[in-house]
């Protein structure tokens, strides 16, 4: 595939809602023909009108992406009704909250079957198919995969594997035309926390700052026509991210004590529940989640806690020699090394 979109053939998972309806709208925007995939049929049925309504070639295929021979018809008909596939975008995905102690253990394992091993069946189908054409795999992995969270670590051990199963197959499939792509976002606008699992005793809500599905559609766009390695979006992921690089415990306990301080949360009690991990919701069909998503690509200028909170280390390490050297002789000579690298 060229770098350009237009005529392009784009298979995106996830798609009945959220980031991957934005996705559909954004690639078909560009040109590009577009199979949209999920479990929810008349939603799906809806974002591919809508793009037929942009003057370019869609279809809706049911699928619960758990099941491999599932997505092994989806590429199957994918590549029937369009004559091959240029990008696979792997978005479909669950959530669960709640203390590990708390959530069951077939909820804990279906988060991973949706959202690790429901990208591993997609690549399957997809990687013979995009190595035909030099095509571009989008694996959708979150910036949990990047940092981490507690109450939620069904969702955040899904991520990480998400983004070294990436890893992975990037070195894999180096030297065959084949590009893997690993989008990074943090909290965005979607319906995705009233579709949550819960076991935490109150409603979920997102934790702030949150960012619009739309720019995680661009940075899908982005991948597909410049292939980078990874992209992180919104500038409190990309803060969030550098911060557990720079210093981990520091930032387990600042990440900790926000999600612990309920900004996850809100005061209406909620039973708890499967959500739609097992059966899907009706509600919840729009690509945005009520969340007043911005589309502003840096939080600092808004002077959010959490932006302020995870830069104030970063400032320090960077303007204090003290505090690095300090650092670099408590650490093993390997670590050493890496931090020789970090801003001076």
């Amino acid at each position: 595939m060229g770098r350009t979109l237009s005529g392009a053939v784009v298979v995106i998972t996830g798609a009945s809602s959220g980031i991957g309806r934005a996705a559909a709208l954004a690639f078909a925007e560009r040109g590009a023909s577009v199979v949209v995939a999920a479990r929810r049929e008349a939603p799906l049925q809806e974002v591919a009108d809508a793009c037929e309504r942009l003057g370019v070639g869609a279809l809706a295929v049911p699928t619960d992406l758990t099941d491999e021979d599932a997505a092994e018809e989806l590429a199957r008909r994918a590549e029937a009704r369009f004559g091959g596939i240029d990008v696979w975008v792997n978005n479909a995905g669950v959530y669960l909250a709640g203390r590990f102690e708390d959530t069951p253990p077939e909820a804990f394992r279906r988060v991973l079957e949706v959202n690790f091993f429901g990208y591993v069946a997609g690549a399957r189908a997809a990687l013979p198919r995009l190595r035909a054409r030099g095509g571009v795999l989008i694996n959708n992995a979150s910036v949990d995969s990047a940092a981490s969270f507690p109450y939620f670590s069904a969702y955040v051990a899904s991520k990480w594997a998400v983004r070294g199963f990436s890893t992975a197959l990037r070195q894999e499939y180096r030297g065959t035309g084949v590009s893997v792509c690993t989008v990074l976002p943090a909290a965005i606008d979607t319906p995705l926390f009233q579709h949550a699992g819960n076991y935490t005793g109150r409603a979920m809500k997102a934790l702030n700052p949150v960012y619009s599905p739309e720019m995680v559609a661009s940075a899908m766009l982005r991948c597909a026509e410049r292939r980078p390695r990874e992209v992180i979006v919104g500038g409190a992921g990309k803060l969030m991210a550098l911060q557990y690089a720079l210093a981990p415990a520091l930032a387990e306990r600042l990440f900790a004590g926000q999600v612990e301080a309920d900004h996850f949360r809100t005061d209406v009690p909620a039973p708890a529940g499967p959500g739609n991990l097992f059966t899907p919701m009706s509600e919840g069909t729009d690509a945005h989640g009520g969340w007043g998503g911005s589309r502003a690509p840096d939080v600092i200028a808004g002077g959010t806690a959490v932006g302020l909170a995870v830069l104030a280390p970063v400032i320090a390490w960077v303007s204090s020699p003290r505090l690095r050297e300090a650092v670099k002789r408590a650490l093993p000579m390997g670590r050493r090394r890496r931090l020789a690298i970090l801003p001076r």
